[in-house]
Formats: C-alpha cells, sequence, structure tokens
C-alpha cells in the first residue's frame, strides 16, 4: 500500500498543477446567465492567470449576431469591453485569450438587460 502511495502522489501533485495552467474565466461582470435591469456600460472578464495582450480578445454580440462592444482593452488578467447603449435582450460575450504561459482558451456566456 505504501509504495502505491509514493507512485501515486507525484501524479497527484503534478496533475493539480496541470490543470491550473490555462487562463480560465473566473467570473465576469454583468455574471454568466445573469439577466440585469439596467444596461451595463462595460463587460468585464476576469481571468485565472494574466493574459497576453496582443493575443487575448473578447466581444459582445446581441441576439442578431451584430456586434455592440466597442473594443476590448486587455489588463493583466482582465478584459474590458465597452458598450454602447443596449437595448432589453440578450447578448453573448465570446472570448479567446492567451495566458502568459503560452496556453489558449475560449469561450461564450450569455446575459440578459430587461425584466
Amino acid at each position: 500500500m505504501r509504495n502505491v502511495f509514493i507512485v501515486l502522489m507525484p501524479a497527484l501533485l503534478l496533475g493539480g498543477a496541470a490543470a491550473h495552467a490555462h487562463a480560465f474565466l473566473d467570473h465576469a461582470n454583468p455574471r454568466v446567465g445573469s439577466t440585469v435591469r439596467t444596461a451595463p456600460r462595460e463587460v468585464t472578464l476576469w481571468f485565472s492567470q494574466k493574459l497576453e495582450p496582443s493575443f487575448s480578445s473578447a466581444q459582445v454580440h446581441d441576439a442578431a449576431g451584430a456586434r455592440v462592444d466597442q473594443g476590448a482593452r486587455v489588463s493583466g488578467m482582465q478584459i474590458h469591453l465597452s458598450v454602447r447603449s443596449l437595448p432589453p435582450g440578450a447578448y453573448k460575450v465570446r472570448w479567446r485569450v492567451l495566458s502568459v504561459d503560452t496556453h489558449t482558451t475560449e469561450g461564450s456566456f450569455s446575459f440578459r438587460v430587461g425584466q
């Protein structure tokens, strides 16, 4: 039993380290899947690692697929997206980021403006 523990322990420790080797979305404002009453002026995404600004991007699209953000600004572990005045409806945020450890992740989430 002791030999199994000695063999498995390094694998468990290294496996846990590898799981954190990418910049994953930690949280966002507006929150993922939320409905907000007041349209945000900015959408902010926080990631689990520092991002490479030149190779990281995000966009906000309305239900028809039209882009409604005015560009992204990457700062450390965050992406800030200024948005136009958003009418009530559904919006999708898509991102593709490169972390400083050279791993790329991408994904999306939605939020709603309205009641």
